[in-house]
C-alpha cells in the first residue's frame, strides 16, 4: 500500500515545476504526510568509516535537506547516515529561478541552486531540535560574496559542529563562481588548514571529508590526495555534479549548472576507482546510484560508504530499502 501511495505521489510531483515539487516533498515529510517505506536492517550492512559506526553504508547526500528541517522523518527511512546542507555562514537566496531541471529521458537532474539556504544559525537550531536521530553530517559551504571563502567553512563548522557527527568541505559545487578554484593545491591547502583549525577547537572534533568534482585531471587528483593526507582528512567524497553534457537527450540539457543522476554514474565511478588506486583514505561514492547493482559497483570500485539523492527524484524513498536488500544479498554471497 505504501509503495502504491508513493508511486501516486511521485507521479503527481513529476507534473510540477521541479523546485516546487521538492518544496512540497519537504513539507509532506515535515507534516508526516509522506508514505515512508519500511526500513531494511541486517548485521551484514554494519559499516565503519573514519570512526563512524554506521548501521548500513547508504547515506543521503547533501542538497535534499539543505536546512536540516526533516531529519526525523528521513531517519525513519533507513539511511545509514544523512548529510544536510550545504550551509553557508549567512543566509543566501541562491541563483534566480528556475534553477532545477529534470532530464527525464536521461534520468538526470541539472541544478544551479547556488547554495540557497537559511544560514548556519538556522541550521544549528534545526540540528539541535532534531537531537541527532541518526549519524548526521553537515555540508560546509561558502557565501557567494564572501571576502574569505576559506574561512567560511570553519565558521559554519564552529557554529554547527556540536550537533553533527561529521562534516564535508564542499569546494566542488559548480554553481558558486570560482568555488571550484579552491580545489587548486595552494588554495585547497589553506581551506583544509583553516577548517581543521576550527575542528580542533570544537569540544568534540568530528571527521572531516572533502567532496570533489568529477571534472578533474589525473594531476588534480594527485594533488588533492596529497593535501588531504597531509591535512589529516578523514576521507574523500567522490563526486559532486559534473559540467559534462555528453550523451544527453533531455530538452534541458543546455541549461547551466551541475548534472547529477544516471549520466554521472560512469564518470563518478571512474574517479572513485582512480582515487582508490592513489590513497588508503576512506572513500564515499556518490553519483548516479539508482539501483542495487550500481551501489554494488561503487563498493567494488573502492567505496566504503555511499550516498544518493537524484535517484530519489525518479524512484522515491523506497529506493533505500531496495538498495540495502541488494547490498545485503551481495555481501551474503561473499566468501
Amino acid at each position: 500500500m505504501k509503495q502504491w501511495l508513493e508511486q501516486i505521489g511521485l507521479a503527481a510531483l513529476q507534473k510540477l515545476e521541479p523546485e516546487q515539487a521538492h518544496t512540497l516533498a519537504l513539507a509532506a515529510l515535515r507534516r508526516g504526510l509522506a508514505p515512508l517505506p519500511a526500513p531494511f536492517d541486517s548485521p551484514r550492512l554494519a559499516t565503519d568509516i573514519a570512526g563512524l559506526k554506521l548501521p548500513n553504508p547508504l547515506g543521503l547526500a547533501a542538497g535534499f535537506d539543505k536546512n536540516a528541517e526533516v531529519l526525523g522523518p528521513l531517519s525513519r527511512v533507513g539511511f545509514g547516515f544523512i548529510e544536510v546542507g550545504a550551509v553557508t555562514p549567512r543566509p543566501q537566496e541562491g541563483n534566480p529561478r528556475p534553477r532545477l531541471f529534470r532530464l527525464t529521458e536521461d534520468r538526470g537532474v541539472i541544478n544551479r541552486f547556488g547554495f540557497n539556504n537559511q544560514g548556519m544559525r538556522a541550521a544549528a537550531a534545526h540540528l539541535a531540535a532534531a537531537g541527532r536521530p541518526g549519524i548526521t553530517g553537515i555540508n560546509l559551504g561558502a557565501n557567494k560574496d564572501s571576502e574569505d571563502r576559506a574561512a567560511d567553512f570553519g565558521a559554519v563548522l564552529r557554529c554547527c559542529g556540536l550537533f553533527v557527527d561529521f562534516a564535508t568541505i564542499n569546494v566542488s559545487s559548480p554553481n558558486t563562481e570560482k568555488l571550484r578554484d579552491l580545489q587548486g593545491r595552494d588554495a585547497l591547502r589553506a581551506v583544509l588548514q583553516k577548517t581543521q583549525e576550527a575542528n580542533a577547537g570544537l569540544t568534540r572534533p568530528v571527521p572531516l571529508f572533502l567532496k570533489i568534482a568529477p571534472d578533474l585531471e589525473p594531476q588534480d587528483l594527485d594533488d588533492i590526495v596529497a593535501e588531504c593526507e597531509a591535512a589529516g582528512m578523514a576521507g574523500i567524497i567522490a563526486t559532486n555534479t559534473t559540467l559534462d553534457r555528453q550523451g544527453l537527450s533531455g530538452a534541458a540539457q543546455g541549461e547551466k549548472g551541475g548534472l547529477s543522476g544516471q549520466p554521472l554514474f560512469a564518470k563518478s565511478t571512474a574517479v572513485l576507482s582512480d582515487l582508490k588506486a592513489r590513497t588508503d583514505l576512506p572513500l564515499i561514492g556518490v553519483g548516479g546510484i539508482s539501483s542495487p547493482e550500481q551501489a554494488i559497483a561503487k563498493l567494488e570500485a573502492g567505496a566504503t560508504a555511499l550516498q544518493l539523492y537524484s535517484g530519489l527524484v525518479y524512484k522515491g524513498l523506497s529506493l533505500v530499502p531496495e538498495i540495502l536488500r541488494g547490498i545485503d544479498a551481495w555481501r551474503a554471497r561473499q566468501p
